[in-house]
């Protein structure tokens, strides 16, 4: 699936609130980086650590609250 559409399906997931989804895929992509293991069928050897957090909150692995 595209980034855009991925997009799309996380922002529709988040009542589009774009601050929130700006600031959820941050802090993932953090966590992933200092080591926590995705939650979703993706290397973080190989792809980007936003990319797999992005995925992560459209597929909803992620349950994202308003205290990002």
């Amino acid at each position: 699936m595209k980034i855009e559409q991925l997009t799309a399906k996380a922002l529709e997931i988040l009542e589009f609130d774009r601050y929130l989804l700006a600031a959820s895929v941050g802090k993932r992509a953090e966590e992933i980086a200092r080591g926590a293991s995705p939650l979703v069928d993706m290397d973080p050897k190989v792809d980007k650590f936003t990319d797999i957090a992005l995925v992560e909150i459209a597929e909803g692995k992620i349950i994202v609250t308003e205290e990002v």
